[in-house]
């Protein structure tokens, strides 16, 4: 899916203007441009390297520069027999100071930190991974939208066209009436009846063009297009090749396992023993020598270094249950999986039997439109004959263009439910 729309992104697609009919293929490539979750990538990209870049310098030495002044109420000192022996021999100690001070640099270098700054790395990746098909699933979802709308348009345009032609063939028949009632074979109340519908035939076409109009609006705010002067080309009606699901819900589902198995490796982590080297340095009062800071008090220069090892040991109380947490969280993302899979499975078994049964109604559409179309015209002559009134032709001629939507309907309904079957399944 990101290698999907990061192609999308990089390739510069051609205007919308440049083509007489929309499909919707197109139309979810536009989508999947315009749409604004589409930044949010990026943006899960950067912040995973800037992790990852804070995690690898962990790696590099800690330096810490300090300055210290100290009082302290007791000091080491010389036993009094071992200062007057010493005095004896011309020897003076005054003794360690009381008031301290030294500046200096603290270095740490680590050697091994039990696996700890792997399996950060592997967290933060994962983690990058969770939040990338998250994103997916909004994009996908957007798509299902994209899909509605365009169905939607298409089945409001055939409305608009049979409401037209039924329109043109009430006109008629009202002109026919109108000669037939300068003749005196008619009455005013048959012009009038047909005159009323041909007027309520307008309205029905005015809301159905509203409709249209408002859905096109909400599909080109998505495709960030003008479809001005534009149709939407019918769809394929190709069956998907397979009946498994390719949701990316489920490619989330296991990049939150992903993360919570990493989880699992920084938990063996934290109870490691940790390696490293340190050094110290600093200029002041007293150094290391405590006896020549007892026999004077000037500053000096001292430096430590060496190997250390630490391990907490506290560490092992909390390990058990904090792998039993995440036994839990990835039982529950199993409960989450599974019913995804339960519900697609009974979305797939719906929309097929959907399929299966406007299949077979669409195999006897042709049938009904076909003698419709004859009663009407048979109805037609019977009028001008005076055999039936203009009650009767009207029906016929309503149950005609009844006929005919119901027939488009169900062509178009039968492409949206195997699209939305190839929406369910990712196919």
């Amino acid at each position: 899916m990101k290698k999907l729309l990061a192609i999308i992104l990089a390739t510069a697609l051609p205007a919308l203007s440049s083509v007489a009919q929309v499909t919707l293929a197109r139309c979810i490539e536009l989508a999947d441009r315009n749409y604004p979750v589409i930044r949010k990538y990026d943006l899960v990209a950067k912040t995973r390297d800037l992790n990852l870049a804070d995690i690898n310098k962990g790696w590099l030495p800690k330096i810490g520069v300090y300055g210290q002044v100290s009082l302290q109420n007791t000091v080491p000192e010389f036993p009094e027999a071992l200062t007057g022996m010493l005095s004896s021999y011309g020897q003076s100690f005054d003794g360690m100071g009381h008031v301290q001070y030294k500046v200096g640099v603290d270095l740490n270098q680590k050697i091994w930190d039990g696996g700890a700054a792997k399996s950060q790395r592997e967290i933060e990746r994962a983690g990058s991974t969770v939040s990338s098909a998250s994103l997916d699933v909004q994009m996908y979802a957007m798509h299902g939208k994209v899909q509605s709308l365009f169905f939607g348009i298409l089945l409001l345009d055939e409305q608009i066209e049979q409401t037209q032609s039924a329109l043109k063939l009430l006109e008629v028949n009202k002109d026919r009436l109108e000669s037939m009632l300068a003749n005196g074979t008619a009455m005013q109340s048959d012009v009038d009846m047909i005159e009323a519908q041909v007027l309520t035939m307008r309205q029905q076409l005015a809301e159905a063009r509203n409709a249209s109009d408002g859905y096109r609006r909400m599909l080109e705010l998505y495709i960030g297009k003008s479809l001005a002067g534009h149709t939407l080309e019918r769809p394929s009606g190709e069956m998907p090749a397979t009946m498994t699901s390719g949701r990316p819900e489920l490619q989330m589902f296991s990049a939150q396992t992903s993360m919570n198995n990493a989880r699992l490796r920084a938990v063996d982590a934290t109870v490691m023993p940790k390696v490293g080297l340190f050094a110290q340095a600093y200029y002041g009062y007293p150094g290391l020598n405590y006896f020549e800071s007892m026999r004077d008090r000037d500053m000096s220069f001292n430096a430590v270094a060496g190997i250390k090892l630490s391990w907490d040991i506290d560490a092992f109380y909390f390990k058990r249950n904090m792998k039993r947490r995440i036994a839990v969280d990835n039982a529950g993302i199993e409960a989450e999986r599974a019913l995804f899979l339960f519900n697609t499975d009974v979305e797939v078994s719906s929309r097929r039997s959907s399929i299966n049964s406007l299949r077979q109604v669409i195999s006897e559409d042709s049938r009904i439109v076909s003698l419709r179309g004859r009663v009407r015209k048979a109805a037609e002559s019977q009028l001008a004959n005076g055999i039936i009134d203009a009650a009767d032709l009207l029906g016929k001629i309503t149950d005609e263009n009844q006929a005919q939507l119901n027939a488009r309907y169900h062509e178009i309904q039968l492409l949206q439910n195997i699209h939305q079957l190839k929406y369910t399944l990712n196919r």
